[in-house]
Order: structure tokens, then sequence, then C-alpha cells
């Protein structure tokens, strides 16, 4: 039997959201909710969309389930006043974890988790509440993901890392085994990081620049 879901969201995380669910677990979607000053349609994805004010008398708490579907946006700040918001209501957080995934730590995540296909995630590893994982990254053994955090994709967490609160990790970005990450670090697209990490840092990997030779001169390609 499905259970019923709201989605917190209009954006492309809500729809990519609602694929998944609807494609990929128990729950069906059966409206979205956002702040009355962002209601602009009166539908989303041929569901109804009404104000987050109003969402507990719409769909009560008794027989919906909600999901926040946001990005990192403010360093993943406005996806914790929602979540935080949707508890204060008394809904219960969904999670969605693809079944493409391959998961070893006997499914230790937290509420509002968004873990999409081909992460590798090994045992004894722990992700907290809100944490968004895209797609293909490896999450090693006794890691420890704090809540609401993003990581993007091919991201590679070696074993026994520790990550803070409030985190970004970009795309291919390498934590080393036993590393710690404060609360609220950007590591950039790239980055490689060998020593631990201070709370609200940026750590940026070097860009790769443009070559002095056009591609109109290159002989072997």
């Amino acid at each position: 039997m499905s259970q019923k879901l709201i989605i917190f969201g209009t954006g492309d995380v809500a729809q990519l959201a609602h694929y998944y669910f609807s494609s990929d677990s128990e729950y069906e979607v059966s409206a979205f909710t956002v702040d009355s000053a962002y209601l602009n349609e009166p539908e989303f994805c041929g569901l109804p969309v009404v104000a987050f004010e109003n969402v507990k008398s719409h769909y009560p708490p008794s027989d919906y389930s909600l999901f926040i579907a946001l990005s990192y946006a403010k360093l993943n700040e406005v996806r914790k006043q929602k979540f935080e918001a949707g508890l204060a209501l008394g809904y219960e957080l969904a999670s969605y974890v693809s079944s493409r995934a391959t998961v070893l730590n006997e499914y230790a995540f937290g509420r509002n988790c968004f873990i999409l296909e081909d992460n590798t995630i090994q045992p004894f590893s722990r992700i907290g509440d809100n944490v968004t994982l895209w797609s293909g990254n490896h999450i090693g053994h006794h890691s420890c993901t704090g809540s609401h955090t993003f990581i993007s994709s091919h991201v590679v967490v070696s074993g026994g890392v520790r990550i803070g609160e409030q985190c970004f990790v970009g795309v291919n970005a390498t934590l080393r085994d036993h590393v710690t990450i404060g609360d609220r670090c950007v590591i950039g697209a790239g980055a490689i990081l060998l020593s631990d990490a201070e709370e609200n840092g940026v750590y940026a990997a070097t860009p790769t620049e443009r070559s002095r030779v056009p591609s109109s001169r290159l002989r072997s390609l």
C-alpha cells in the first residue's frame, strides 16, 4: 500500500523528486507546496500546489508525509529552515534512497535524505538528516555526514571522514581518509583535501586555463 507524500518546492529538484518518488518508491505524490509568496501556478507536474501556510489543513500530517525538495541555496540554510518548519507542523519527513544505489550501511540515514542512483555507501557509515547525495558518489566506511549537507556527483569520501553540518561538496572532490570537515564548509569542484578543514572554510581547486595554442593549430587531434 502506497504512502501519500507532499513535496515542498516547484523547481527542478522538486520535479526530480516527483520522478524518483513516483517511479522508485512506495510513496504516491499527492500535491506540492510552496510559501504563498512563491505560489504562481495552481498546478505542478499535473498535481495541485497549495500554500505552505495552509498545507496542514489541506493535507494533514496524520495522513501525509512531507519531502523538502530544495537545493543548497544559502549553503543549505533554506532547506534546513523548511525541514525544521515541516517537523514543527508535525509531518514525518520522508527520505528517498534509490534502488540503484549500493547501500551497505544498514540504511543508517536520517530524515529527508535524497540519495540518487549509483551511490556506493559502505558499511558503518552514517548519514544525518536532510542530506542530499547526488548520483555516483563513494561514501567510505566509518564515515559520518552531518545534517543539512549537499554532496554533488562523483565525490570520493574516504574511510573515517567526518563531514560537518551544512556543508557543500562539489563534483569530483576527494576527501582523504580520516579528515574532518568543519560545519558550513564549501569544498569546490575537483578539490582534494588531505588534511582537516576548519568550519566556514572555502576550498577551491585551481581551474584549468585555456592553452595559448588554439584548437585550429593542434596537430595530434
